[in-house]
């Protein structure tokens, strides 16, 4: 199906593309919204597996661990007892994603302060040689590799002792980090005692869920380095982070300044974005990786899921609040996602979601767009749906793989949205073009041809080329017979309707057979075959068109003349004569500016209007060309003369089908072989042969041939008187149309 474009299918093609790559550009929520769950959905898809060898576990300060040491906050000196057991039990490093910003209120100072001062008076001396509770914390912690918790928040103020230096190579990153005005920390004893302090701050996305983790933030001009990569600086026991921006050793970026690349934490390099965000492969949650508090505390937890690992400390219980939700979890404990990031560092896996990003799937939307824009309209709508489906399934797989194999984060749903849209508008302006061309098809050929072809060229427009084209034709001339005579004795309203009566049944027989109505002319049809569509077959439908339409015309007058009988008038037989011819014509939409025909023209045209007007010549109904007669199947034919039609020079053999003759079977077969004796007597110049086979052949009894051979008996005694040249060879040569 083809379609041609016009200016209004380019103008809603460039719509459709220029339109959605601008809102890319400006890349609003709803937009980001539906990135960020195909994003999700690759994670859903093919989500990681928890792996055990990891040196990563989480100390949960549980519901039944509260239930047994009491409500949250707990006592200093029980963190601190847990937390030496942790130590003593060979942690890496035991990081705390708890705030520990107030004084401990089970300390024995902070109990006086709560007291009637009559009785804090009697207790102060005795509590003030007494070891506050943070103090004894802070010492175990300075004798443990222990990494605690600070919030960065908008308000200005507060700061935090240096742990680590930080050495910058390239371009400077600070102005592409996170950055705060001011940041909460512990107690000061608390932090000064800690071998490391690492943000504790989320950035979730705008849904809320969490699918990036800074690794670096600023309060102002000081980087913070959130708890998981201070976790893994001090488990290295590392004392420096080089920050990798553009432009440094082994990093390209032409010159522009935009960010970081990698941020090395003692032997581990992190690739990260500009930012120094990295995009999290989660895992769903699992409780393999938790250690209960009450059994740490209570020496029940098993030595070889602490030794040697990160240990973070946090809670599970809902009461606390610190819930997350993640692509693959809709709310797990926060300090777990500390845990699957420090795992997806240590595995060393990437997900990147790369800068050209967007310009690839912008160029790819337009390059894929513009393709598809020049398919569709040579696709039927059904097709151009089908590609569309194609399309955007691929532009789905393609996003996975890329995640899958490489761990690129490619958008597919904005080219699918946009190629989707773009197929639906086009499909549906396809569709109503087609509909006005088959509407405009329909009108156009249901005056030549049957439905049934017309509905072939609706189905395959292809097979129709409009316009001038050259084709082998069969070309049929129907007239009727002494039509003058017969119009005499009408009127206009009775000539009229005999003329629509006679037109018509032929008219159906030539399309019920594939035929296309050329014209009328006044009593007179002129039909022809393989065109506008292809008819491999067409000499023998044209010609078993003539022999049914010599057989319904028989049929129509036996139905006259039963009338006319009935009315009491006489009935005057209707006779039709008929001639086909086959060979090349020029067809196609003929005519002026202001009026054309689908009609054909060429010189085998007007043979074909000669053999109609010699049928009456040889008193037969129906003649045939011989290039017609050579690419039947299953006709008889009779051959009737070689003769030269008026306004050609070379002569041609013509026949009639000897099924349109009013006989029997036995009749056609004896005539057939007493007439071919007959045609060759005569083109031997052998007359008293040739007309004792004529007297042979009126015996068979055939009355449809008796005007042949009364043609040949008169040429016989022309040529008795006059003998033809000695070189003739039987032609004749006609004299009228």
């Amino acid at each position: 199906m083809i379609v041609r474009t016009d200016r209004l299918y380019l103008l809603l093609v460039a719509a459709i593309l220029v339109g959605p790559a601008l809102v890319r550009l400006a890349d609003p929520f709803f937009v980001q919204a539906v990135r960020l769950i195909a994003f999700d959905s690759y994670q859903q898809i093919s989500p990681q597996s928890y792996d055990p060898s990891l040196p990563v576990r989480v100390v949960d300060i549980d519901e039944e661990s509260l239930d047994r040491f009491g409500q949250w906050p707990w006592s200093r000196r029980l963190t601190a007892d847990l937390l030496m057991k942790l130590t003593e039990q060979g942690a890496a490093t035991v990081a705390f994603d708890i705030l520990f910003s107030e004084p401990d209120r089970t300390s024995p100072e902070q109990i006086v302060a709560l007291l009637p001062e009559d009785q804090a008076d009697l207790i102060r001396p005795v509590v003030s040689e007494v070891e506050t509770n943070d103090a004894a914390f802070a010492a175990i912690i300075s004798q443990t590799p222990s990494v605690l918790a600070a919030v960065l928040s908008t308000r200005a103020g507060g700061e935090l002792p240096p742990k680590a230096g930080f050495a910058v190579a390239g371009d400077d990153p600070a102005p592409f980090v996170p950055n705060f005005a001011g940041v909460t920390g512990n107690l000061a004893v608390l932090d000064e005692a800690a071998a490391g302090i690492g943000s504790i701050n989320w950035i979730p996305d705008r849904d809320q869920v969490i699918r990036r983790v800074p690794l670096m933030y600023r309060a102002g001009e000081q980087f913070v380095p959130t708890l998981v990569t201070e976790a893994l600086r001090v488990a290295q026991r590392a004392s420096t982070y080089v920050l990798k921006a553009s432009n440094a050793s082994g990093e390209t970026a032409f010159g522009a300044a935009t960010g970081l690349n990698h941020i090395r934490v003692g032997g581990i390099e992190i690739p990260t974005d500009a930012d120094s965000g990295i995009w999290l492969q989660f895992r769903p949650s699992n409780p393999a990786a938790y250690i209960p508090a009450w059994q740490v505390l209570a020496g029940e937890a098993d030595p070889a899921a602490i030794a040697g690992n990160i240990i973070l400390v946090g809670t599970s219980a809902p009461g606390l609040l610190d819930l997350r939700a993640t692509p693959l979890d809709a709310s797990i404990p926060g300090v777990e996602v500390h845990a699957q990031a420090i795992e997806h560092i240590l595995t060393g896996r990437t997900v990147t979601r790369p800068d050209f990003a967007q310009a690839i799937e912008i160029v790819l939307t337009l390059v894929v767009g513009l393709g598809l824009a020049a398919l569709l309209p040579r696709m039927t709508a059904a097709h151009a749906a089908l590609t569309g489906i194609g399309v955007v399934t691929a532009l789905l797989v393609g996003g996975w793989a890329a995640y899958a194999y490489y761990g690129f984060l490619f958008d597919p749903s904005f080219p699918a949205m946009s190629l989707f849209l773009l197929v639906a508008a086009a499909t549906t302006y396809i569709y109503r073009r087609v509909e006005q061309q088959r509407g405009e098809v329909r009108r156009a050929f249901s005056y030549y041809v049957s439905p049934r072809l017309v509905d072939e060229i609706i189905a395959d427009p292809d097979r129709l080329e409009l316009g001038g084209e050259v084709r082998d034709l069969s070309i049929l001339f129907c007239d009727v017979r002494n039509f003058t005579s017969i119009s005499e004795r009408m009127t206009a309203h009775e000539l009229t309707h005999f003329v629509n009566s006679l037109l018509t049944p032929l008219s159906e027989i030539i399309l019920e057979r594939r035929g296309t109505i050329d014209k009328y002319i006044g009593d007179a049809i002129m039909a022809f075959w393989n065109a506008p569509l292809d008819d491999p077959d067409h000499p023998q439908h044209a010609v078993d068109s003539a022999i049914a339409m010599i057989a319904k015309i028989r049929e129509m007058n036996e139905v006259w003349r039963a009338e006319a009988e009935a009315a009491g008038r006489t009935h005057q037989t209707v006779a039709i004569g008929i001639g086909i011819n086959t060979g090349d014509g020029c067809v196609g939409n003929l005519g002026s500016e202001q009026r054309f025909d689908y009609s054909v023209i060429g010189d085998n045209v007007n043979v074909a209007s000669r053999y109609e007007g010699q049928s009456k010549t040889y008193g037969v109904p129906i003649v045939l060309g011989e290039t017609t007669v050579a690419r039947l199947s299953g006709v008889a034919c009779l051959e009737l003369d070689l003769m030269r039609v008026k306004g050609r020079t070379q002569p041609t053999r013509i026949y009639t089908a000897l099924a349109a003759l009013a006989a029997d079977d036995g009749q056609r077969a004896r005539i057939a072989t007493l007439h071919e004796a007959m045609l060759a007597a005569y083109r031997a110049a052998d007359w008293d042969a040739a007309e004792a086979a004529i007297a042979a052949c009126r015996e068979v009894g055939i009355n449809g041939l008796e005007t042949l051979y009364n043609v040949y008996r008169d040429r016989i005694a022309d040529y008795r008187e006059t003998p033809p040249p000695a070189d003739w060879d039987g032609t004749f040569t006609a004299t009228s149309k």
